[in-house]
């Protein structure tokens, strides 16, 4: 293999593709960049087993072949090439692969090409659609912080996704908040679509369609995979087996105070108290006769309280969340005003989007000490 393309081209690249490289396998050559040169293009590869990317990278190609180079020193040594132009050879004698930059000569060990995967394709599963990347992206992001981290419980570390006609519908939950997001398409889909798919692969997925500016990205789920595609890059990852909890039930049939009220003031001020919420202090928030207050304390650092108007009539009472939970839920919605619907201080608090925008954030209280 031989191969020449600019440094610009083959930095930018390799750090899109070296973002899903494995950290952790005992398999050397999953923390590598696959290099493919086969008629006249040419393709990097990385993958962790859970998600896996293809990019395509403009190059004049002088001999086809493939190999596997460790992905990080990679993507470091491109980074401090000198010049514009690089050409990578591939020395199999020496079992190496020699990639010269103007005055810079490096010789990087090849990793076993014969462990690494290979990838799916493109349109070739039980289902195909092809959706706005906008809205895709959108949604993703009003959702994804919601899953969960914790990977004893695999099934809520990922975003169930859905899309029917019109429709577009992102679920996550981690047992403590959930959120959904429906979305209206302007065109309908040719066919419908359901899976749960890791969260991280979905955020990747919106940072690079953000990066491409692409109009739209198709997605293919086969029984155990989905393969997304934009722009000439290529995304897949495995699905999460289970049943995603039934989020319907979730909800409250009814609540005992609707709020409307102005997103960004709120927000502002439950970040001004997040500050002294420390060390799994929770955030309080009470509610009297047209009057919210809200305030934190942290034991041996301090505290603080703040008010602001709020249409609040009827008992006073006093909830608590967490503040991070809560700031995410509200940085969602972002300066737009919002309905804030409480039942009592041991029941879930809804935020929603005042807009219509289909957005729901449901947030479990913290029981307080009085």
């Amino acid at each position: 293999m031989k191969l020449a393309t600019s440094k610009a081209d083959l930095l930018a690249q390799l750090g899109t593709v070296s973002r899903v490289a494995s950290t952790r396998s005992a398999v050397q050559a999953l923390s590598g960049v696959q290099i493919i040169a086969r008629e006249g293009a040419v393709e990097l590869r990385a993958t962790d087993m859970e998600v896996g990317l293809r990019v395509p990278l403009a190059a004049e190609v002088e001999r086809e072949g493939t190999v596997v180079l460790p992905a990080r020193l990679t993507l470091e040594v491109v980074r401090s090439l000198p010049g514009d132009r690089a050409t990578l050879e591939l020395r199999p004698g020496q079992g190496d692969v020699e990639l010269v930059a103007g005055s810079a000569t490096f010789h990087l060990r090849t990793l076993r090409a014969e462990d690494f995967p290979p990838f799916p394709e493109p349109g070739d599963g039980d289902a195909s659609v092809t959706v706005p990347a906008a809205a895709f992206v959108e949604t993703v992001g009003m959702v994804a912080r919601s899953a969960s981290r914790d990977e004893t419980r695999p099934i809520l570390t990922g975003v169930l996704v859905s899309a029917s006609g019109t429709q577009l519908r992102m679920v996550a939950t981690d047992s403590y908040r959930l959120s959904v997001k429906e979305t209206r398409l302007e065109t309908p889909l040719a066919g419908p679509l359901e899976a749960n798919v890791p969260a991280r692969a979905l955020q990747e997925l919106a940072r690079i369609a953000t990066a491409t500016e692409a109009d739209t990205l198709s997605v293919t789920v086969r029984d155990n995979q989905v393969v997304f595609a934009v722009d000439g890059i290529v995304l897949s990852s495995r699905l999460i087996d289970g049943q995603f909890p039934n989020y319907g039930q979730l909800l409250p049939d009814s609540y005992e105070h609707e709020l409307r009220l102005a997103g960004g003031e709120l927000t502002e001020v439950v970040r001004r108290m997040s500050l002294l919420a420390l060390k799994n202090a929770p955030l309080r928030l009470r509610f009297a006769e047209g009057e919210l207050t809200v305030s934190a304390q942290t034991p041996d650092v301090g505290e603080a309280t703040e008010s602001l108007p709020v249409p609040f009539t009827g008992e006073p009472f006093e909830i608590g969340f967490n503040p991070d939970f809560l700031r995410d839920g509200l940085e969602t919605v972002e300066s737009r005003d919002l309905v804030f619907k409480l039942i009592s201080p041991i029941r879930p608090g809804l935020i929603e989007a005042a807009d219509d925008s289909g957005f729901l954030y449901l947030i479990m209280p913290i029981r307080l000490n009085v």
